[in-house]
């Protein structure tokens, strides 16, 4: 394992006990060494704007228990298949009008699988590229050759959560195995995609599970450049229907310390959004929190609209981050 990653000076090597320390600091020392953190490695007052559609929606044959698109779960959700070509454009530039600068479409399936439909999805990807928006896709298990193909067809970035820690993750899903996330992971990033990888907090998990998730984000050989976190949505018929909300503090503590760990990172607040207050949220930004979800759903749950997050960020006085920001840093320097 490399102490330093890329000799950048962020860390690769976090031990437990040191994340521990981080993760249970009084939360208002705790917010404000994050937010140093913030300041010194991002450009704070900047928030990326991202939007997600689900291209094909339901009929999951996982059984991941907080997922309302699982086949097996009788949730409502209405299932349909792979969306048109005119469908996703449509939506993406919704989106980019909307002010997002980075579109993801989320497919409803195990892994992907060499037929027609991932062909199309290639041509999503490449529509959406040319219409100069960041593209991510969260499409399930990838191997290296189909990641290879992603990133030819321009693909910018592959979300692939690790959900939980790996003690806790058979308690939430058996149909694959923590291994097969972080060999997706792997995968995506041979091919030179961006990784987008983070969690659910609220699935019943310890804070001990907490902090394991974050140390093996913080240990892997390179950050993520993308770290979602989000909070359970409990959905009626998924076995995670009863949870408890996770409380705004809960959210902030993660928040903070994966800013502190992953400097560099874009730390995402992502699921469980709609139930904060402008408030909560700038806590949030306040901790670390420099990308959001935007526009009516995400995925098959609630989310802020455009207008609503206009309005916060002219409250707040937030600028959305450009597309592609790092590759123009690259070029200028």
């Amino acid at each position: 394992m490399m102490q330093n990653e890329q000799n950048t000076g962020l860390r690769t090597d976090w031990t437990l006990e040191e994340i521990k320390d981080i993760y249970y600091k009084p939360v208002l020392e705790l917010i404000v060494e994050a937010a140093n953190v913030h300041k010194q490695y991002q450009a704070t007052g900047e928030v990326q704007v991202c939007t997600l559609l689900s291209v094909k929606t339901g009929g999951c044959p996982e059984d991941c228990s907080y997922c309302p698109q699982a086949a097996r779960f009788h949730t409502g959700v209405d299932v349909h298949k792979l969306l048109s070509q005119e469908q996703v454009l449509t939506a993406a530039q919704r989106a980019k009008d909307g002010g997002s600068t980075r579109f993801c479409m989320g497919a409803a399936w195990r892994e992907v699988r060499d037929n027609r439909d991932f062909d199309k999805v290639l041509d999503m990807v490449k529509g959406v590229n040319e219409m100069g928006l960041e593209v991510c896709c969260t499409l399930g298990m990838v191997n290296e050759y189909q990641a290879e193909k992603l990133k030819e067809a321009g693909l910018y970035a592959y979300n692939h959560n690790l959900d939980t820690s790996e003690e806790n993750y058979n308690n939430i899903i058996t149909t694959r195995t923590y291994d097969d996330r972080l060999d997706t992971i792997e995968n995506v990033r041979k091919a030179g995609i961006s990784v987008c990888s983070g969690g659910i907090i609220g699935l019943g998990e310890t804070d001990e599970d907490r902090i394991k998730m974050l140390h093996t984000l913080s240990t892997l050989v390179q950050h993520p450049e993308s770290v979602p976190v989000n909070a359970l949505v409990p959905v009626k018929g998924t076995p995670l229907q009863n949870q408890p909300l996770v409380s705004v503090w809960e959210m902030v503590r993660m928040i903070a310390t994966a800013r502190i760990l992953m400097p560099k990172t874009m730390v995402r607040l992502s699921a469980g959004r709609e139930r904060m207050s402008v408030t909560e949220q700038s806590l949030c930004f306040l901790a670390g929190a420099n990308s959001i979800f935007t526009g009516e759903k995400l995925l098959t749950t609630p989310n802020p609209d455009f207008d609503q997050d206009k309005a916060m960020f002219e409250l707040l006085g937030l600028n959305p981050r450009k597309s592609f920001k790092e590759e123009t840093q690259n070029v200028c320097s």
